[in-house]
């Protein structure tokens, strides 16, 4: 399916069956690949499938039409990036030389623009009430499993804490689309 100026066009398109075909050729190559950087499995998988969605988004934008590289080489290096990012949160020691094969050409976002969308955020953040806050803090930044926050925040039940979360997201998403 490697066939570039073809496979670029039905990405653009947004054509399922060609994005399901990259995900699904590429997906242990990058498994395997990854597995060297100590992350978990599902770790591994979500950054797998959030480079997909990077690709498909950077090529409905225009940004492959031009694309000097094979599909699978911009792919690997969006997710190389993407790793590389996440070691450095969560605080393993990297260093760019581990990281000297990454292609950077691809421009993953448009720094400006993503800072004016956190800022964004932050402002209609908060506003959010004290609760949502709390669920939402701990869910996306400290990354806290549902377990945790129910035993933190004192729920009784993992459903009603949900429901909590899915309540405080759409209040925050409406907030910023207003």
């Amino acid at each position: 399916m490697e066939n570039a100026p073809k496979l670029t066009e039905l990405l653009k398109a947004g054509n399922e069956k060609a994005i399901r075909t990259v995900y699904e050729e590429h997906r242990n190559g990058f498994l395997l690949f990854a597995k060297r950087y100590s992350l978990g499995d599902d770790e591994v998988l979500d950054i797998y499938q959030d480079a997909i969605i990077a690709l498909c988004e950077n090529a409905r934008k225009g940004k492959l039409d031009d694309l000097q590289s094979s599909i699978s080489t911009y792919l690997f290096s969006i997710g190389k990036f993407m790793i590389y990012h996440r070691l450095k949160k969560i605080g393993k020691q990297v260093t760019v030389a581990d990281f000297e094969h990454v292609e950077m050409e691809y421009e993953l976002y448009d720094e400006e623009e993503q800072n004016s969308k956190l800022t964004l955020v932050r402002n209609y953040f908060s506003q959010l009430g004290e609760q949502c806050k709390k669920v939402l803090t701990l869910f996306y930044y400290e990354e806290k499993k549902l377990d945790e926050i129910q035993e933190l925040l004192g729920y009784t039940n993992k459903d009603v804490l949900k429901s909590q979360k899915s309540r405080c997201l759409k209040q925050l998403k409406d907030l910023i689309n207003k």
